[in-house]
């Protein structure tokens, strides 16, 4: 997703004569998105809709098709129920819909609530889903200036789970958001998360974190130079579109529809969000999930796609991933074959079918809660 979204901002400032208009169209922006009904995207989806009329008539997605299942609400409804939540005087956009044990959904980079679009359905039916933009993505507030962190979007977690949800939450998170989960269960100590589920989780913020992967090590000249020109805040002409960029990106190349491609470039045009981007992009990389993993207790489920060119299988936040079935007992894998970097969205019948069973068969809140090994009362 972050090549994805480099390629949306290199696309809109190539030039001083394509960076002018597309300062313009931003002052037409509000300085504060409509976070309760980001009507910003409804009119853009006339296309999609009937693309998603057409994947409900072609079925569910399961036995080897590989057209994604149609969620059962539509996009421009989901964008409708969102809310809001002000936290340490920020706006955040978040959704919620269904009953039952609750779920946190936590998009990757450059992805919001809507990148969820296939399984807020489906999950609703049997659990409380709320999924959330992170502060700096989607319909959340993009404040000038703000350093963006991993430790920062985990802290958001927390204190989401402690003040909206206010029950033992199962953490779902894809890319970066899988890692901002790790972090936050690494470091709740108030039985706030009840488990872990991880797609595709990254090495950190950025390519920073794997310079380890041979392949990033052949690369790092070329992210030295991204990172002077984004500083620069001129970028070089991208030679791939958005949409060619996802179709990379997916190993369905069928889910990459115009809807995905509006989730994607919709949030990336809006005041801020080349910040936003920046900041992410030239960051810190955080925490590893190499050293963090060991410390979570809580269930945890990885799903992993094999295609992901960007987190690929055979890398070592891949290979470590791999390994861990026979290192933490409360870790469980499975490979989804012909996956790319966002399973949920890419191919979602394959990852209902390992995380439902999973979702039903952790134990209760309270049992989870009275097995937890007791912490020390502070000082």
């Amino acid at each position: 997703m972050a090549a994805a979204l480099a390629a949306h901002h290199r696309l809109s400032s190539s030039s001083p004569a394509a960076w002018t208009p597309t300062l313009r169209h931003r002052r037409r922006v509000p300085s504060s998105l409509p976070f309760s009904s980001p009507a910003s995207l409804h009119g853009r989806l006339g296309g999609a809709r009937a693309l998603r009329r057409a994947a409900a008539a072609a079925g569910d997605g399961v036995g080897g098709t590989a057209v994604p299942p149609a969620a059962s609400s539509t996009l421009e409804e989901l964008l409708r129920s969102c809310r809001t939540w002000t936290w340490r005087g920020m706006r955040v956009n978040y959704l919620l819909k269904g009953d039952g044990p609750p779920v946190l959904l936590v998009h990757g980079f450059g992805a919001s609530v809507g990148h969820w679009r296939r399984n807020i359905g489906v999950l609703s039916e049997s659990n409380t889903v709320y999924a959330i933009d992170l502060l700096g993505f989607g319909a959340s507030e993009k404040p000038p200036g703000f350093s963006y962190t991993m430790e920062t979007w985990a802290e958001l977690i927390l204190d989401f789970l402690d003040e909206v949800v206010k029950r033992p939450t199962v953490l779902v998170g894809n890319s970066v958001g899988s890692l901002a989960c790790v972090i936050a269960a690494a470091e709740s100590s108030r039985n706030l998360v009840r488990g872990l589920v991880l797609l595709n989780c990254s090495g950190g913020m950025n390519n920073k974190a794997i310079v380890d992967d041979w392949r990033i090590k052949l690369l790092l000249p070329l992210l030295w130079l991204i990172d002077f020109l984004l500083k620069q805040r001129r970028i070089a002409s991208a030679l791939n579109n958005l949409k060619d960029i996802l179709l990379s990106v997916y190993g369905n190349k069928d889910a990459v529809d115009d809807e995905l491609v509006e989730i994607i470039r919709g949030p990336a045009d809006g005041e801020g969000a080349l910040d936003a981007f920046v900041s992410t992009v030239t960051g810190p990389p955080g925490p590893s999930p190499i050293a963090l993993m060991p410390t979570v207790r809580v269930p945890v489920l990885v799903l992993w796609g094999n295609q992901d060119p960007f987190t690929p299988i055979d890398g070592p936040v891949g290979k470590y991933f791999s390994s861990l079935p026979g290192e933490l007992p409360n870790v469980t894998l499975h490979m989804l074959e012909g996956v790319g970097h966002c399973p949920h969205d890419d191919r979602p019948d394959l990852v209902h079918a390992k995380l439902l069973p999973w979702l039903q068969g952790l134990p209760s809140s309270s049992s989870a809660a009275a097995a937890a090994p007791e912490t020390a009362p502070a000082a």
